[in-house]
């Protein structure tokens, strides 16, 4: 996962827009949709990642195509504060780095998508006079957006009130960016579940605990898992990498039992999301804003199970958003290993309530929210640059 090495041949009147962020999935397949978005209004632009070193941003984004650069950051260890004693000196090499990726690529424009690399990049671009651009997914926003938000160009959100923490008249509603493959994906649930050798007759819950896995999650259906089998409901289940082995293991030794074999689908990730969406009648999923906007645009019925310690408490709130909507339901991480699999089973045998909360929660979807910001930036980025020679289409309404 190194580093590649660039130079930068600039092209002239060709806008060059730097996107830093990563650590999850949850922010590196919105920042790729948004550089994926900018090039098709404007095919010459120069997109520059930049990442934090060792993190997965620095495979996914070049297998994407695109060129990205490393900052030595790290982030707040919220479980022992002495594990932060260093945090400082990475927060300013990061910062002397992002000085230097500067000064090399030139860009008109930083955008930052949230994880460990959007705020050195981000503070460094402000210090500079260059315009900056916030994407918060969430529906609570992190102290380090809200600091860089008071000299941001625009914060892009996905959810409304966001004024009690950013500037009023710099947000812009777009809602999140969702990959292109769920999007243009248009597969019936019959095939999808034979892709996964299911049967389309039965129930299927999805169950995905974002890209790293889940542990209370997977530990409630783990020690559950006869009573959904016994209640016929299939079983795409996506361990992550840390419990693939384990879980593995346990499903092995009830090999025994064919239907265990057959009604559950094991898999540390799983490559082709929008077919296990497809197939699906009920998602138990984490909170996260990309995957709460994967489940908004595929109307899936879902069960939320927030990551309690995630910065702010911010999945808690993402998920009461839906919840106050009637558009999803919610089991607080404590309560899953009691409460998890016997609120699938209820949602799995009851279409009406699923009915319900699909229509609901297809509501809330916003199909083309990477379009929405790669436009505005440009249109910014034409109006600030003369020399910039491309030109923009200002068809951005909502469409859900």
């Amino acid at each position: 996962m190194g580093e590649q090495q660039l130079s930068y041949t600039h092209t002239p009147h060709a806008a060059r827009i730097i996107i830093s962020g990563g650590g999850t999935g949850g922010h590196i397949f919105p920042a790729i949709a948004i550089a994926r978005a900018l090039q098709q209004l404007e095919p010459d632009i120069q997109v520059l990642f930049v990442g934090a070193k060792g993190k997965m941003e620095m495979e996914k984004v070049p297998q994407a195509g695109y060129p990205i650069r490393a900052l030595d950051i790290k982030g707040m260890d919220r479980s022992s504060w002495w594990k932060n004693i260093t945090l400082p000196y990475f927060i300013l090499k990061s910062i002397l780095q992002a000085r230097h990726i500067l000064h090399d690529f030139k860009p008109h424009a930083v955008i930052g998508v949230g994880g460990y690399a959007s705020f050195p990049i981000l503070f460094a671009a402000q210090q500079a006079g260059i315009d900056t651009y916030i994407q918060e997914q969430n529906s609570f926003a992190g102290k380090a957006n809200q600091w860089l938000a008071k000299k941001a160009t625009r914060i892009f959100v996905a959810f409304d009130g966001m004024e009690k923490f950013f500037p009023k008249e710099k947000i812009v509603v777009t809602g999140n960016p969702v990959r292109q493959d769920i999007l243009s994906e248009n597969i019936s649930k019959a095939d999808a579940c034979r892709f996964f050798e299911l049967d389309p007759q039965r129930p299927v819950v999805l169950v995905v605990g974002g890209s790293q896995g889940a542990r209370s999650i997977n530990r409630a259906i783990q020690q559950n898992i006869e009573l959904l089998i016994s209640h016929h409901i299939q079983v795409i289940w996506q361990t992550g990498k840390l419990d693939f082995e384990n879980i593995q293991q346990f499903i092995q030794s009830k090999a025994a039992q064919a239907r265990y074999l057959s009604q559950i689908k094991l898999m540390p990730f799983v490559q082709d999301m929008a077919k296990a969406y497809a197939a699906a009648d009920v998602v138990v999923s984490r909170a996260g804003a990309i995957a709460i906007a994967e489940l908004c645009v595929m109307q899936k019925p879902a069960i939320l199970v927030p990551f309690p310690f995630a910065a702010e408490d911010h999945q808690t709130h993402n998920a009461r958003m839906l919840v106050e909507k009637q558009a999803a339901w919610m089991i607080a991480d404590a309560e899953a290993q009691e409460k998890l699999v016997h609120v699938i089973i209820d949602l799995c045998t009851d279409e009406e309530k699923r009915i319900s909360l699909s229509e609901h929660i297809g509501r809330l979807a916003i199909r083309n929210a990477d379009q929405r910001i790669a436009a505005t930036i440009l249109q910014d980025l034409k109006r600030r640059y003369r020399e910039l020679s491309f030109s923009v289409s200002t068809n951005t309404n909502h469409h859900t």
